[in-house]
């Protein structure tokens, strides 16, 4: 984890990346809501940033739009100690007592997020556990107050470089009264804090947060992969996606009631990405397609205002998706999106470092795609062991 984690010097594989051919399109970096497994996600940038690899854009929800919000809310030679300052600030070091006794350790790690929270990131609202029918303000209707990520958020981004726009943010909401997601990006209007804690604001954890006169949460609850963010924007560009997935839309069939709920909330989480794909891949199609037929088009007929209308339509651009998909570890419980504790953040970063490594010599870019279709995707399982 960067330079090193309380006082412990990180340990990078023995080997490095190596520099990466020119990238064709824009390069953006697409992350997942999860918690504490998005110490895999800052594993992930910090492969790319040795490899001189910076994102243009972005796009997260929930711990994904904090991770996006330190990258492209600091100068590329500031991002990693930013990124390793915030995931120190929430590691946690439990006992080694507990170790003795299989599933004790994972117990009162849990129970001690529960009840303590983490300090630089949220702390429980008393009141709200044993009055949980009482008629509160929008910002005590919540089990936690997030004010400690408010002010950790405060001192990790520079929100006057973010809004410079030399790269692009997006992060996702989804609406509290109309229940719709909206995405705000630094692109169409200035970004504040207010909209990253939005985007990390699950319920009933943590409360919603006042946009525009409006309520928001985290936009996980509705799609807590924002891939269609990059897929459906205007104006379409080639682009070449690094898509973190935290959580597996697919897994072995599960043998226990606990084995049932943590199936349960990965089927949630990973938050149907497989369909989104394959309808961009089918209106992308659709996109070449009117390409290629306006070729047929004679020039009288290209003129008229409505031709044009419908050859708008179409386009030639690519949208190459590299996903990585985050590792299970053989002791992960139920709980492991508040796996904060120091050993747990460790393994992940990690992981995502060296799948990203390998992902980056594989370079499956350099791959010619088909012009018909607009979009290709390339998945990569992790190889990192419990």
């Amino acid at each position: 984890m960067g330079d090193q984690t309380h006082g412990e010097p990180h340990t990078h594989p023995a080997s490095q990346p190596d520099d990466v051919p020119g990238i064709p399109g824009q390069i953006v970096l697409v992350l997942q809501g999860g918690g504490a497994l998005g110490a895999y996600q800052a594993g992930v940038y910090e492969a790319l940033h040795d490899a001189g690899v910076e994102p243009q854009w972005v796009i997260g929800t929930s711990i994904g739009a904090i991770n996006g919000a330190i990258i492209a809310g600091n100068r590329p030679a500031n991002r990693m100690a930013r990124l390793t300052q915030f995931w120190n600030g929430v590691a946690r070091h439990g006992s080694a007592a507990a170790s003795w006794l299989p599933g004790l350790e994972n117990w009162l790690r849990d129970v001690s997020t529960v009840t303590q929270g983490v300090p630089s990131f949220f702390t429980p609202q008393l009141a709200s556990w044993t009055s949980m029918h009482a008629q509160v303000r929008p910002e005590e209707a919540a089990f936690y107050s997030t004010g400690p990520l408010r002010e950790t958020l405060l001192s990790l981004v520079d929100f006057d470089y973010l809004n410079e726009k030399k790269t692009r943010l997006t992060v996702g909401t989804v609406n509290v009264q109309s229940g719709r997601m909206r995405y705000f990006t630094n692109r169409d209007a200035a970004m504040e804090v207010d909209h990253v804690m939005a985007s990390a604001a699950f319920p009933p954890g943590f409360p919603s947060v006042q946009l525009e006169g409006e309520s928001y949460w985290d936009g996980g609850i509705y799609s807590n992969t924002p891939l269609e963010a990059v897929l459906d924007d205007r104006p379409r560009r080639d682009s070449v996606i690094f898509s973190v997935q935290l959580w597996p839309s697919s897994g072995p069939q599960p043998e226990s009631i606990l084995q049932v709920m943590s199936r349960q909330r990965d089927i949630q989480y990973s938050s149907r990405a497989e369909s989104h794909l394959d309808r961009q891949k089918q209106i992308h199609r659709l996109r070449h397609v009117i390409r290629e037929l306006g070729q047929y088009v004679s020039e009288e007929h290209r003129e008229a205002p409505a031709v044009q209308e419908l050859l708008a339509w179409g386009c030639g651009t690519t949208m190459q998706v590299l996903e990585l998909d985050a590792p299970a570890f053989d002791n992960d419980d139920l709980n492991r999106d508040i796996d904060f504790s120091a050993s747990g953040i460790k393994r992940r970063w990690l992981a995502g470092y060296e799948d990203t490594a390998r992902l980056l010599k594989l370079a499956p870019w350099r791959g010619t795609p088909d012009p018909m279709e607009g979009i290709s995707v390339f998945r990569m399982a992790s190889r990192s062991e419990p």
